[in-house]
């Protein structure tokens, strides 16, 4: 009997893993709309969520090795509160941002992706510009500092100061900004950077195509608590084309995403 319950945990297990490969490698589509929330995973076949070994055990549909590729490509980069840029992250930047932008550059590869991007959208009468993008790590730190400052000229301790600055901007290295990937866009339409923002045509048309691009939405409705970041529908993410679709495809936060993949390359 103790063997039995041994042998069904480790197939329950196995299955599990293989469920977040399918979904990783490619699975139901994300919906990116307003009432957009990551959701769970379906009831699915067993048939359908492993290919058969050679021994008789259930093999992911991806690889610890492709897994881990995924993982050590620079554009996948996890920067959170929880999650600090390395040091020696290479960012190479290139203009790309509108005339009113506070920081007008991405990295080259991000930044002809969004030119590209917003080329496509003017071409559909959409008008999708970049406000915010790199932001260097003493930039970071500047912002961080005064936010903290502020809040200890109201009377609070330094320790507490420097808790409620993080909870609006990022430590020096935590923000996405930092690694140049990160783009807050806007229209004309409507130009701040708030929730209005998904009730525009560019948020609309961005949902629809900005994954062709190599964009994703970064932090969607519903995942706050995995992101840590409340919804931000004009924060995107450039993760490259062939990974915006995995991930799109996935259904899960970009968080959930790298989770999946780590357990499938441990």
């Amino acid at each position: 009997m103790r063997s039995s319950h041994h042998r069904n945990h480790h197939a329950r297990r196995l299955l599990c893993l293989t469920a977040l490969a399918c979904f990783v490698a490619g699975g139901t589509a994300y919906a990116c709309t307003r009432k957009a929330a990551v959701p769970q995973l379906p009831e699915l076949p067993a048939e359908s969520l492993a290919l058969p070994a050679e021994n008789g055990a259930q093999q992911s549909l991806l690889t610890a090795a492709q897994a881990q590729a995924l993982l050590d490509d620079p554009r996948m980069i996890l920067v959170s509160r929880t999650h600090k840029m390395p040091e020696d992250y290479p960012v190479e930047t290139k203009e790309c941002g509108s005339a009113t932008a506070i920081n007008k550059t991405l990295q080259t590869e991000a930044a002809d992706a969004f030119l590209s991007m917003q080329a496509a959208a003017a071409k559909d009468g959409v008008d999708v510009r970049m406000q915010s993008g790199y932001r260097s790590v003493s930039y970071q730190t500047n912002l961080y500092e005064k936010k903290t400052n502020y809040y200890k000229q109201q009377g609070y301790d330094d320790a507490k100061a420097k808790e409620m600055a993080a909870a609006i901007v990022n430590p020096p290295g935590c923000s996405e900004h930092n690694c140049g990937l990160a783009a807050d866009l806007n229209s004309p339409e409507h130009t701040g950077l708030d929730e209005g923002f998904e009730n525009t045509a560019a948020f609309r048309w961005l949902c629809q195509h900005a994954g062709e691009y190599g964009f994703i939405l970064r932090y969607p409705k519903g995942a706050e608590e995995k992101t840590e970041i409340t919804y931000e529908p004009w924060h995107w993410r450039y993760v490259g084309p062939e990974n915006a679709a995995k991930i799109n495809a996935s259904g899960l936060c970009f968080e959930d995403y790298i989770a999946a993949l780590q357990s499938i390359a441990a």
